[in-house]
């Protein structure tokens, strides 16, 4: 009989030993509360369940409970099977589950950029006005001022020419 057991603890690898306190309790227990087995209750318990001799009672408990013993080992191994199943669709899950994630992340992320950009163009583009605008103020103001200058120094001109022919 193969064992294929994956997740087994050392203390049930202990209770699956034949000869462990574990099988002794539930062979004494059993043989107690059977009313046939109090018959033979005067037997020594090691000399009725060791020797598989003439006993066919002994024999056939030995047959019940390796079946029992079978039947409790493949029930384990069909657990494990299904917890390791699960364990693969979980993971499977997970897997695509992050991927999706990644795909929806990708995806707000590429239209975050193209929402940035766009608010970047409609802001350059309204920038460039104020630009354009700031830059026909101060050629106004350039121009404004080469007339002032030429006024102030017309001014001045006269001014002097005023002061002049007062001394003459």
């Amino acid at each position: 009989m193969s064992k294929e057991f994956q997740l087994q603890a050392p203390e049930q690898a202990e209770q699956d030993k034949p000869n462990s306190q574990f099988f002794t309790n539930i062979q004494r227990n059993e043989l107690t509360d059977d009313p046939l087995r109090k018959e033979s209750s005067n037997i020594p318990l090691s000399n009725s369940l060791t020797c598989g001799g003439p006993d066919s009672k002994s024999s056939s408990f030995f047959m019940a409970l390796d079946s029992t013993i079978e039947n409790m080992e493949q029930r384990t191994q069909q657990l494990i099977d299904k917890i390791n199943e699960n364990r693969k669709k979980d993971h499977e899950f997970m897997n695509n589950f992050r991927e999706s994630l990644l795909m929806k992340v990708s995806s707000l992320a590429e239209k975050l950029e193209e929402r940035v950009f766009s608010v970047y163009d409609h802001n350059s583009k309204v920038i460039q006005d104020k630009l354009q605008k700031f830059s026909d103020i101060m050629e106004r103001i350039r121009q404004t001022e080469t007339e002032l200058r030429q006024v102030c120094h017309t001014v001045e001109m006269l001014y002097k020419d005023l002061c002049g022919q007062a001394e003459l």
